[in-house]
């Protein structure tokens, strides 16, 4: 007898993608869907014992779907179902858009589940996989269920293609809770014989591919307008990106390696290769590789009705670059709209990332995407050999190529071009009249103080959700990942007015040297400084003391919910579990601190109190998931701070500045630290443990 659907059972339309929707789903195999023939396969209605057969009879709970009439799916089935899918690619984000509006046009939670088992059933696994998700994150009866981490649907993407025969072996020969993890080792896709390796465990983190994935989930550049058009989504398309460009500079200046270089010429060859020694497991075909120096060259493929050339990339980029000067963007009746102090970055940002913001694409094109595309099909730009996109062409895998940052770096120069031409923050917008910093301590155990550590550590995630057609049961493979020691902030500051301040703390942190081992400019430095925090306190008369948690920080999100106790430990009800289920978008927590030297990383610890009354928006947020807000803003509220995303070193410096100690007011204060990286390796621990090197 099967039930009516209810909400989190459509969660289970992720499992196994590629395997049948009326197979068994869940953890024990003891949920099955009574999907009508209608909305099944005619081969599949022709064999009237296949379904018993493949064990739908056998599951202990049936969910009823019911009968529903199929809208038109020419445009999302135009992507074949064994194809790789890419957003980045026009004729792709036209599919996933129109998929993603008949899924949110569904009335209810039956027609939902119904529409979505005949859906699943039809379009290509990936293209659904990202189209259920953006609807579930956006629906308002649906909008509280946790959605799966990508990994557990599509392991390909994030693990060694090698591993998925030995977890087939693994299931086949044990039983459930006597399988062993598979350990994917560290130096999977290189060695130090190619300099970028050094920083592969950070392009490579399966916490920061999600970080991406997930990120463009809850900020869609197609579809529905009204899940576009989020508050000042440009300008957090631009601040994202410019602090993974500076994390990432933060990594190689950590691992003697110079600042990534702007790919600024886009008919040079490109020395940095790519072998991704990654397979998908939807189109049965591994992960293209780049050759070291290869060529971009103008694409023009007809499978994927694509065609652009590095002419296009090179008229839309100066066309910014003029507008950019010019202070006013080209509108498509002629008129010119004003890159204003407060708007101007955040129209540049939709112009940029060519969402469906943009508000002339004909003139400033689509230059970020198609910059992936170019570099994604540089192996076979023509399709005469079949080949798919590289894993810069897809946003769960692009961050694993070094290209990425290159493209990137490009990119932010240009929204810093904007920013140079903007008014410079004079002490009275930097300033807090009656606040004073008199010293920031950062406090970790077992090290010496304002010393971070930093080692290596192994965790587990589960495969088996992704891989199909095989025997039930957990299969881990066993990550080795950044990990630092937890730490606290104290920082010690005056109120020398008689009645409580609001402020809000703001905590960057930057190498002290670059490259060459001198001592940074202002002006360059201020590109280094990476978001640790950001938090508002209320200062009393006097004396004040501040303590935070670096595991309370307003970037990442909880260790957990990258690795493997996404189902222990979760709240069941009310207000906890739905703050729990939208968390999912933000920096991960184990790679808050970049890793640092063994000898001792020097940085600079950066705090500013700023005065609320100049951050603050009037909105109320209780209830709302702001775990992650510096980076994924609030769902459905306004940006949490008024101010420039970046506030105070999103701008070039007032006259006279050369250097920090320079720009400096009394309410900010600079701590010498450094951070100490252990070549040593910490097995895997319990979910409660705090993060140290024992």
């Amino acid at each position: 007898m099967s039930r009516p659907a209810q909400p989190q059972d459509i969660l289970l339309m992720f499992d196994r993608p590629t395997e049948p929707i009326f197979m068994p789903k869940g953890d024990n195999n003891n949920v099955a869907f009574d999907v009508p023939a209608s909305l099944l396969d005619n081969r599949i209605n022709a064999d009237a014992g296949l379904v018993n057969r493949l064990g739908a009879g056998e599951a202990d709970d049936h969910v009823q779907v019911k009968p529903i009439a199929l809208p038109d799916l020419t445009i999302p089935q135009s992507l074949s179902r064994d194809q790789n899918f890419s957003l980045f690619i026009p004729l792709h984000r036209k599919a996933a858009g129109r998929l993603i509006e008949i899924l949110m046009g569904m009335r209810n939670i039956d027609d939902l589940v119904s529409m979505s088992a005949a859906c699943r059933e039809r379009v290509n696994p990936y293209l659904f996989n990202y189209a259920l998700s953006v609807a579930l994150l956006h629906r308002p009866d649906t909008r509280n269920l946790r959605i799966p981490p990508l990994f557990e649907a599509f392991p390909d993407k994030f693990v060694d293609g090698s591993i998925f025969n030995k977890a087939r072996q693994e299931s086949e020969i044990f039983l459930s809770g006597s399988r062993q993890p598979l350990e994917i080792p560290i130096d999977y896709t290189a060695s130090d014989l190619d300099i970028e390796h050094r920083v592969a465990y950070f392009r490579e983190d399966l916490g920061i591919n999600l970080h991406h994935w997930h990120w463009h989930l809850v900020y869609p550049f197609t579809g529905p307008r009204n899940l576009v058009d989020k508050d000042r989504r440009g300008e957090l398309f631009y601040y994202m990106h410019q602090q993974i460009i500076s994390r990432y500079n933060f990594e190689r200046l950590s691992n003697k390696l110079a600042r990534v270089t702007r790919f600024l010429n886009w008919r040079e060859p490109m020395p940095e290769g790519y072998f991704p020694k990654l397979d998908s497991l939807v189109s049965s075909r591994v992960w293209p590789p780049r050759h070291a120096n290869a060529l971009i060259r103008d694409v023009n493929r007809e499978v994927d009705q694509l065609k652009v050339d590095i002419a296009d990339c090179e008229r839309w980029r100066d066309r910014f670059y003029d507008a950019i000067h010019q202070g006013t963007v080209l509108m498509p009746n002629g008129n010119r709209e004003l890159l204003t102090e407060e708007k101007g970055i955040d129209v540049l940002g939709n112009l940029m990332e060519a969402s469906i913001l943009s508000v002339n694409m004909n003139v400033y094109g689509d230059l970020h995407n198609m910059g992936h595309v170019l570099i994604s099909l540089c192996h076979d730009p023509d399709g005469s050999n079949l080949e798919t996109f590289s894993t810069i062409g897809d946003p769960a895998t692009a961050m694993r190529d070094p290209m990425f940052y290159r493209l990137h770096s490009f990119v932010d120069d240009i929204f810093q071009e904007h920013k140079s031409t903007l008014p410079r923050y004079d002490v009275n917008r930097l300033g807090y009249n009656g606040i004073t910093i008199r010293s920031v301590d950062v406090e970790t155990s077992g090290a010496p103080k304002n010393e971070f550590r930093t080692f290596w550590k192994k965790d587990d995630v589960d495969l088996s959700r992704g891989i199909d057609f095989t025997p039930r049961g957990n299969v881990f493979a066993r990550f080795t990942h950044l990990q630092h020691t937890d730490f606290i902030y104290k920082i010690q500051a005056d109120n020398s007015t008689n009645s409580p301040k609001v402020g809000t703390v703001r905590i960057f942190l930057a190498p002290k040297f670059d490259e060459r081992g001198v001592n940074m400019l202002f002006r360059d430095q201020r590109l280094m400084f990476i978001e640790l925090d950001k938090f508002t306190v209320t200062l009393k008369p006097k004396s004040n003391t501040i303590q935070r948690k670096s595991t309370d920080s307003s970037l990442t999100i909880p260790f957990e919910r990258t690795f493997r106790d996404l189902q222990s430990n979760r709240p069941t009800a009310g207000a906890a579990l739905e703050q729990f289920n939208f968390c999912g978008c933000g920096w991960p927590q184990h790679m808050l601190i970049p890793k640092g030297t063994p000898e001792g990383m020097p940085c600079e610890l950066f705090v500013m109190i700023s005065s609320y009354d100049d951050d603050k928006i009037n909105q109320n947020i209780e209830g709302a998931c702001a775990d992650a807000a510096s980076f994924c803003g609030i769902r459905d509220k306004l940006y949490p701070d008024k101010r420039s995303m970046g506030y105070p070193f999103d701008r070039m410096p007032r006259d006279g500045v050369n250097t920090l100690t320079d720009f400096l007011t009394p309410n900010m204060f600079v701590q010498d630290v450094s951070i100490k990286f252990t070549d040593r390796t910490v097995g895997v621990q319990g979910g409660d443990e705090p993060n140290r090197l024992t």
